[in-house]
């Protein structure tokens, strides 16, 4: 693809560059070779972002002809306050010297905020993908240039993760919790049958009905139809992208839409009937051994509730005031471990973040999380 038409373009102390994205093929081997490889930063997802009204900004950073960081934001109409966002990102390849690491992210900085003021936005919001253990320099020099703490989470902020390498499929069932391994044996025995569908956006209405009564039942906001439909058909084109249903008796009772993106297979959408019939189990535990069989280093069961421990990781248990309390009981029973990501983060840019900075914050106090 040829190189995206914005203005923005910075030449720094040393021979480094921030410019719109020059190619496609290169970005996504630069993602796709990262420790994590977060797919809301892929092109693909920035196209999904444009076809609901979402424009996709793409930068990069390199050195001489040498790509170091990449960063796709997207701009968000949103009523209270029109904004750039940037989900799960930038994503910033090893760099072991600090400096220039800081650099890296003080040009992509610069980008954005140039951008974002162009395109008439009150704030950039930040949601990088990184570990809260290990990003604590990268988010004082975040600090340093003006970013302050979001009053919500754009993403989750709580990954449970299972690390597939090595992994056999007997020893994934033993590690698993008792009564998650009882449950898949459950539903086989019932009768349940899990496939990945062929014609996954013919399908897409049966996951919308489930979707909307699982919302209905558990008091969740959904995401927008036309988002998940322009998801899942795009991955899907290039293999990318799975919808999974789980059948009773000729009777759908749990579907999930998934994503395989750089070795990492992540869980997340999923419905599921109010039933006795344990199908979601069994959902799972086919598409975990799909991720295995597929090379896949990773499989990502997306966000849960905050941990708490008494010291023991096995010992593990979340936050039973949480609203994800159930989901996170579900998803930590097939075993695996936990990701601590650092929290969103605003640049304020005009005045009007004022009035989103206290609408959410009200929206945080009443839904306490």
């Amino acid at each position: 693809m040829e190189r995206e038409k914005n203005s923005y373009s910075f030449t720094p102390r040393r021979m480094m560059k921030i410019s719109p994205m020059r190619n496609e093929a290169e970005w996504e081997s630069f993602l796709e070779s990262q420790p994590w490889a977060p797919f809301l930063q892929s092109f693909t997802m920035g196209e999904v972002y444009r076809t609901v009204g979402q424009e996709p900004v793409r930068m990069e950073v390199r050195e001489n002809d040498s790509l170091k960081a990449v960063c796709q934001g997207v701009i968000v109409p949103a009523k209270r306050g029109k904004h750039l966002s940037v989900p799960y990102g930038p994503v910033i390849g090893k760099i072991e010297d600090r400096s220039l690491k800081f650099e890296v992210l003080q040009l992509i900085v610069e980008g954005l905020r140039k951008v974002a003021m162009e395109r008439g936005c009150s704030f950039v919001r930040l949601s990088p993908f990184w570990s809260k253990e290990e990003s604590g320099d990268l988010m004082e020099e975040l600090s340093s240039l003006g970013f302050r703490p979001s009053p919500l989470h754009l993403l989750a902020e709580h990954i449970w993760y299972l690390d597939l390498q090595g992994r056999m499929e007997e020893g994934l069932l033993m590690a698993m919790r008792a009564t998650t391994r009882n449950l898949i044996r459950k539903a086989e025995k019932e009768g349940v049958e899990v496939h990945a569908s062929s014609n996954p956006i013919g399908d897409f209405t049966s996951f919308w009905r489930l979707y909307e009564a699982t919302g209905e039942r558990h008091g969740f906001v959904l995401y927008p139809r036309d988002l998940l439909c322009a998801q899942l058909e795009m991955f899907s084109l290039n293999g990318q992208g799975k919808l999974y249903l789980a059948r009773h008796n000729g009777e759908i009772l749990a579907a999930s839409i998934h994503i395989t993106y750089g070795g990492v297979t992540s869980y997340h959408h999923g419905a599921s009937a109010d039933t006795k019939v344990p199908a979601s189990y069994l959902l799972q535990w086919r598409a975990i051994k799909d991720a295995l069989r597929g090379g896949d280093r990773i499989y990502n069961f997306w966000g849960i509730a905050p941990m708490r421990s008494t010291g023991d990781p096995r010992s593990q248990f979340p936050d039973p005031n949480h609203p994800f309390a159930g989901v996170t009981t579900f998803k930590t029973g097939f075993g695996g471990q936990l990701l601590e990501l650092v929290h969103c983060l605003d640049l304020p840019l005009t005045t009007r973040y004022i009035l989103t900075w206290s609408v959410e914050k009200l929206r945080k106090v009443k839904r306490g999380f």
